[in-house]
């Protein structure tokens, strides 16, 4: 899909409803949906974070989708596929101010050019006691990325249709915060594994797309 008729698609989702947990229920473990019941209390206490699935042209002004693979580190979260975003700092104004924030300083996209098209379904992280906003928004130029040395190992580009496409979804043996190894539902984007949190997020904004499609 070209990116002049993706703009055309944002503006059809902006106010519909949103699919939420039927769409994370597609990706979510059988061993996690138990907890998913009792998290209610936890979600109450937890840091706030703000991600941006943020979609772009490519150099053919096809459609992209930017995610980050972590650096790997000594925390739940380490080598990871993720939304660039990150916790809410003192000096954000909202949940959105931290997501283009955190996208600027991890992948180099200027706020100035990003359009936020809607808030997206949170999502709460055990492991990490995080409650996260998504957020989907827009840039009109191809971006120039540079990725934040120091916690991104590499900047993944996406494209629109090999998201969208079901033979993207997988099954896959990870190593969870729940157990020492599980099979969980994923996608497999560019030869990578993306599951967890992050998945659960792309399922709705897929579920949301395609509605349209």
């Amino acid at each position: 899909m070209n990116f002049d008729e993706f703009l055309k698609l944002t503006s059809k989702v902006k106010n519909i409803p949103l699919p939420a947990e039927s769409s994370h229920f597609k990706m979510v473990p059988a061993f996690r949906r138990s907890l998913m019941e009792k998290q209610k209390e936890a979600i109450k206490k937890a840091k706030k974070a703000g991600v941006l699935a943020l979609f772009y042209p490519g150099i053919n002004n096809d459609t992209k989708l930017v995610l980050i693979l972590r650096k790997t580190y000594k925390g739940v979260h380490s080598a990871q596929v993720a939304f660039p975003g990150g916790k809410l700092e003192d000096q954000d104004s909202s949940l959105a101010a931290a997501a283009l924030r955190e996208t600027f300083e991890e992948v180099g996209v200027s706020i100035n050019t990003i359009e936020i098209i809607r808030k997206l379904s949170q999502v709460y992280i055990p492991p990490s006691n995080f409650y996260v906003q998504p957020f989907l928004g827009i840039t009109r130029q191809t971006p120039n990325f540079m990725k934040q040395e120091d916690e991104v190992e590499a900047i993944i580009e996406i494209d629109l249709q090999h998201f969208l496409d079901d033979r993207a979804l997988i099954t896959q043996e990870v190593k969870t915060s729940y157990s020492v190894e599980a099979k969980v539902p994923a996608f497999k984007l560019n030869e990578h594994i993306v599951w967890g949190a992050t998945a659960m997020m792309l399922s709705e904004i897929k579920d949301l797309l395609k509605q349209y499609m």
